[in-house]
């Protein structure tokens, strides 16, 4: 009874939040985003615009709301701070902090992304975060990529969120950006179990750059609810 009553809160919130209706071209309501704007003025708008856009998209289409949505900026330097988490309830900023990209998605800026295993690369677009548990790096979260041919073999290619010694500021002294991952957007261990904490259990994660046929394509930023991954 009391997860129920929890489920009938939140949706409660998000129909509050998303009670207006999308603006043309597929711009989201204003309300989540201007709040979350105001508590993250250095989050470039547009990205924060389209992750809630593609939030609102899945939990229109039978996705159970968020608690957390985690927003990364891939067009911003590894050596910024690029990783954002926000608790929705609240309406607060969780974490501002670095975050990796994948080996051969670039040195500092990661410019290539891609769904496809071993390609050591990052992938873009809307994620629900699923079970933590304990691996090679430690205490690490699963995630799943909603996006069909975006990012849906993300647990078939092990991408999932963990602490790394080589997210670290200090390597960008000596090497001009911080280390790389496989793929998984790896963080700083000092914070990783707060992100693991905040993020598990069905929370949102988005990945974004300005890739032009990703934006064009993309099932979530422009509401195609045929092409949606089955959500729960």
């Amino acid at each position: 009874m009391t997860r129920l009553l929890r489920r009938l809160c939140l949706f409660g919130v998000w129909i509050f939040l998303f009670a207006s209706p999308l603006q043309a071209g597929g711009a989201p309501a204003a309300g989540l985003s201007d709040s979350l704007a105001r508590v993250a003025p250095g989050l470039d708008r547009q990205v924060l615009q389209h992750a809630v856009a593609a939030m609102q998209c899945a939990v229109n289409h039978g996705a159970d709301p968020a608690r957390r949505l985690a927003v990364i900026d891939y067009s911003l330097p590894s050596t910024a701070k690029r990783l954002w988490i926000f608790d929705l309830e609240r309406k607060e900023l969780v974490l501002h902090d670095l975050v990796a990209h994948g080996r051969l998605s670039g040195e500092n800026h990661a410019r290539r992304f891609s769904n496809v295993v071993d390609s050591f690369q990052s992938s873009l677009g809307l994620f629900r975060t699923a079970e933590s548990y304990r691996g090679k790096h430690g205490y690490s979260l699963r995630m799943d990529g909603l996006e069909p041919g975006v990012n849906d073999r993300a647990r078939e290619r092990a991408i999932v969120i963990h602490g790394a010694a080589y997210v670290d500021p200090r390597l960008a002294s000596t090497q001009g950006r911080i280390g790389r991952s496989l793929g998984c957007p790896a963080v700083r261990p000092q914070v990783a179990r707060l992100v693991v904490d905040q993020l598990k259990g069905g929370q949102f994660m988005f990945a974004w750059y300005p890739d032009q046929g990703w934006l064009r394509s993309s099932a979530y930023l422009n509401c195609r609810p045929q092409q949606l991954a089955t959500l729960r």
